[in-house]
């Protein structure tokens, strides 16, 4: 089998894992609407979910081992994909029209927005200054983010603005990743106990909490969909202004993106429309009301 066909194989397995990590997230957040977020740290099924995101995040390691950025990176997207016919199989019910539709705008954007901020060069670490600058400028970021989810009054905008601070915080840890991974093969295991491995740390676990508190207010599609589109946009963003990355194609290439960048974005404006399902009957009380969950 060719190292590029292993890549692809890797990259679906690694979207599949991430998807099926979502999908449970979104449903302890449907039946832990009522509990602290911190309170899920002490189930079982979150850790569950922790291990298929980590799943996730080691195949994609393992694809980019085999494939180049530049084809890794857009298979990525099946994630939304995978996930809306994943929690609608699991909600018992079908992914509408409109959701297809939202997600199908929210794939094509990001997909030419990936091939046209893949690099162009080998990966590089960051330096001490500049992963600094890149840890308290995120740090800076989220909690503005999580501030304006706090005083955020509609659920959407409050999902929304966390899956934002998710996304920021899942593209500075891949930023990390990749700096201590070439720092490892250059100093040893000395650098996975450094400032900069706590820092990457913290953002995954960060990114997974702010995550699941966008599952709570908005279901599964729209805060997906806007953590599968920050964390790119967010990494080309780090790529350009401290790894010297620039867009393919030029001014042309970064008209292209931005218009690419629209796509997805309304992709993810219709995939926030809330769907309406039928009441059940009277006299069959509503499961979802009637469940108390557990704070253990």
């Amino acid at each position: 089998m060719s190292a590029v066909a292993l890549a692809v194989i890797f990259a679906i397995a690694s979207a599949a894992a991430y998807a099926a990590g979502a999908v449970v997230q979104e449903r302890l957040a449907a039946e832990a609407v009522r509990i602290p977020v911190l309170a899920l740290l002490r189930r079982g099924r979150w850790w569950f979910a922790v291990g298929l995101n980590g799943a996730g995040g080691a195949l994609h390691v393992a694809a980019l081992a085999f494939g180049p950025l530049s084809l890794v990176q857009p298979l990525g997207v099946l994630t939304l994909v995978l996930a809306l016919p994943m929690g609608a199989a699991l909600a018992g019910r079908r992914v509408s029209m409109r959701h297809w539709r939202g997600a199908g705008y929210t794939v094509a954007g990001l997909v030419v927005l990936l091939l046209l901020v893949s690099p162009v060069t080998g990966a590089e670490a960051l330096g001490g200054r500049d992963a600094t600058t890149l840890a308290v400028t995120a740090a800076t970021m989220v909690a503005v983010l999580m501030a304006a989810a706090r005083l955020a009054r509609p659920p959407v905008a409050r999902s929304l603005l966390n899956a934002v601070a998710a996304g920021v915080a899942f593209a500075v840890a891949s930023a990390l990743t990749q700096t201590v991974a070439l720092r490892t093969s250059e100093d040893g295991l000395s650098a996975l106990v450094s400032p900069i491995a706590l820092v990457l740390a913290a953002m995954a676990v960060g990114g997974l909490l702010l995550s699941q508190m966008a599952y709570r207010d908005s279901g599964l599609g729209a805060p997906l969909a806007t953590v599968t589109l920050a964390n790119p946009i967010a990494s080309a963003v780090i790529g350009m202004i401290l790894l010297g990355e620039r867009f393919i194609g030029g001014t042309p290439g970064a008209v292209a993106a931005l218009a690419a960048a629209a796509v997805a974005s309304w992709g993810v404006v219709v995939l926030a429309q809330p769907e309406s399902y039928p009441l059940p009957p009277l006299g069959e009380p509503d499961l979802a009301e009637e469940r108390e969950p557990a704070l253990v």
